[in-house]
């Protein structure tokens, strides 16, 4: 772990905050802030009680955790209006269930004349512990966003109304998915609680990851 590192990052989420920026803040030199991002010095107490102010952060997290779970991979963080959208949805509970989710939406999208669909999922978080526990099983909704001017058949259909998401890009997520994709949720709740964000309850899809081989991944804001 390193506080330095741990600094940089939380400068990145605050909107690409400058040194300079964060060096008048705190009423010091940006050269003092040089010096804590290379490790060369430690912040004295009352100064680094102002950053968990600015950061909205503890000292734990900033002296203790490994804070910069960011890769390569990951591009455009940023806070975007989603609007609103008509959708069909899919879930399936088994031990690997999102493949035979995704499958079946864009079986439905084309059956319906969508010969280019887009497709977002989700987990389906309501499974008994025994199914969790002793079936090693886990859930999956798929859901195939219905483009104007096409009215499904046969199928439930479901509406959101626009809504604000926190988001971030991720190029290759399936080159190492289980670090890459937590990774992003990981980094997006570090950017929502640095800029004040706090996630929205009910009347929204709470999170959710587009298909493909790039993805963007998208947590509802209040």
């Amino acid at each position: 772990m390193s506080f330095g590192t741990n600094l940089q990052y939380l400068r990145q989420l605050s909107g690409g905050m400058t040194q300079e920026a964060l060096a008048e803040k705190l009423n010091v030199s940006r050269q003092t802030i040089s010096k804590w991002e290379s490790d060369a010095a430690n912040p004295e107490m009352d100064k680094a009680l102002e950053l968990c102010k600015v950061f909205n952060c503890s000292l734990d997290n900033l002296f203790r955790d490994e804070m910069d779970k960011r890769s390569t991979a990951y591009t455009n963080l940023r806070v975007e209006d989603v609007p609103g959208f008509r959708y069909v949805e899919h879930t399936v509970v088994s031990t690997e269930p999102e493949s035979d989710a995704l499958e079946r939406v864009y079986k439905i999208a084309k059956e319906n004349g969508d010969a280019a669909p887009k497709v977002i999922g989700w987990d389906f978080p309501n499974l008994s512990q025994e199914q969790v526990n002793v079936f090693k099983m886990h859930g999956y909704t798929a859901a195939w966003i219905i483009p104007e001017g096409i009215s499904p058949q046969g199928v439930g259909i479901k509406e959101q109304a626009a809504h604000k998401y926190a988001a971030i890009h991720i190029d290759r997520p399936f080159d190492n998915p289980f670090v890459t994709i937590p990774g992003a949720y990981h980094t997006l709740g570090d950017f929502m609680r640095t800029n004040g964000l706090r996630q929205a309850g009910e009347g929204v899809i709470p999170c959710f990851e587009t298909d493909g081989e790039s993805m963007d991944v998208y947590i509802a804001c209040e």
